[in-house]
């Protein structure tokens, strides 16, 4: 679809090209960040190109893990906290440390697209469970699917594609579920939660901590989305130090950061990160984005759950088949995903990380393709 938009864009004209495609951040850097990088660039000392330890750079990891302890209340040191590719590359570091060949990852769907390629790449088995019909958690799948052979649930909260953020109650529930589930199997379920939106979030709503909810947890995260920089794949791991068997565990992951190749994440950017941690960018942008959507969108007939955080709209398809409705937005060169691919058909995914113009001029056209369902 990104191709897709490149090409029409030159065709007819950018302008006239509405590209909801990709999750690609438009709302600027927040202006600490550059004044970093500048003063990062003058930094000539020798060495500072050049390797580090497998784990990132002692200084960036003490930063994070400060600034982790501070934000979930739980005592996180710099050697819980593993710097990564981005957190794609974070996710692949964890499931290559915890997966043997079968073992199951159960993931709640709608879900991001590339989950099932990085279980499958570590040898493991994706179990996908159903969520309830306004995409929080249904606790009841999870427990129907967890088995002897579990060895991970994997959720993404701010959610892509849907903006669920999954509440408090609801990840508490699951950490007893899977703490009683560990029992009776006799060995650890990790709960890995993908969160790289974590800071865009809305009308006071509040990500709830993994770290202080859940003992066999672990965050991968990301400075793409927070930071508007996914070209510079920076992000980290972070560890719960009460993890069973954790000098293992912290072992495996510096291990497979280095085996899978991405070793070490951008010494540049790290160097960068302990400058610019507690900025963010302007989230407001994305709220008025979201809801100069939503509304117009609302009074088209179309329907959705609002989204509580992230930059993605998930609305309902007006017919069955989510592809030949987004086939059909198209042709009014409105370019959107289908909900199939992100394991729940019958819907399609809207990322609103981009010029309000485009949102409002795109209107007639979502308009016009609704018509006849109405």
């Amino acid at each position: 679809m990104f191709e897709d938009g490149i090409r029409l864009k030159q065709q007819y004209g950018a302008e006239n090209v509405f590209d909801f495609s990709l999750g690609n951040p438009n709302v600027h850097p927040p202006p600490e960040l550059k004044r970093a990088l500048l003063e990062a660039a003058k930094d000539d000392r020798p060495g500072v190109h050049g390797y580090m330890p497998n784990a990132g750079l002692p200084e960036t990891r003490a930063a994070v893990a400060a600034k982790l302890s501070r934000d979930h209340g739980v005592e996180i040191g710099a050697d819980h906290v593993i710097m990564t590719c981005g957190a794609a590359g974070a996710l692949n570091v964890i499931l290559k440390t915890l997966l043997d060949p079968a073992d199951e990852v159960i993931i709640p769907v709608p879900y991001f697209v590339e989950y099932q390629s990085y279980v499958d790449n570590h040898g493991g088995v994706v179990k996908l469970v159903k969520s309830r019909g306004d995409f929080s958690l249904d606790l009841w799948a999870v427990e129907e699917a967890v088995t002897e052979k579990t060895r991970a649930v994997l959720i993404n909260t701010p959610n892509n594609p849907t903006g669920r953020v999954y509440d408090e109650a609801s990840i508490r529930a699951l950490a007893s579920l899977l703490e009683d589930k560990g029992k009776k199997f006799g060995r650890a379920i990790h709960l890995i939660s993908d969160e790289p939106y974590d800071r865009i979030v809305y009308d006071g709503v509040k990500v709830p901590s993994l770290l202080k909810a859940y003992r066999h947890s672990l965050i991968a995260n990301s400075f793409s989305k927070t930071l508007s920089i996914p070209g510079e794949r920076i992000g980290f791991i972070a560890v719960n130090p009460a993890n069973d068997g954790l000098d293992l565990l912290l072992g495996g992951l510096v291990l497979c950061n280095r085996t899978l190749g991405f070793v070490n994440a951008p010494a540049f950017i790290q160097r960068v990160l302990p400058k610019v941690l507690d900025v963010e960018v302007n989230v407001a942008e994305y709220r008025r984005k979201r809801d100069l959507l939503c509304n117009g969108l609302a009074a088209l007939g179309y329907e959705f759950t609002r989204p509580e955080g992230a930059f993605y709209l998930f609305p309902k398809s007006p017919i069955g088949d989510d592809v030949e409705f987004v086939r059909a937005l198209q042709k009014k060169n409105i370019l959107t995903v289908p909900g199939s691919g992100f394991g729940a058909p019958g819907h399609f995914r809207i990322a609103y990380c981009v010029a309000d113009e485009t949102i409002a001029n795109s209107l007639a056209g979502f308009g016009e393709v609704m018509a006849p369902y109405r």
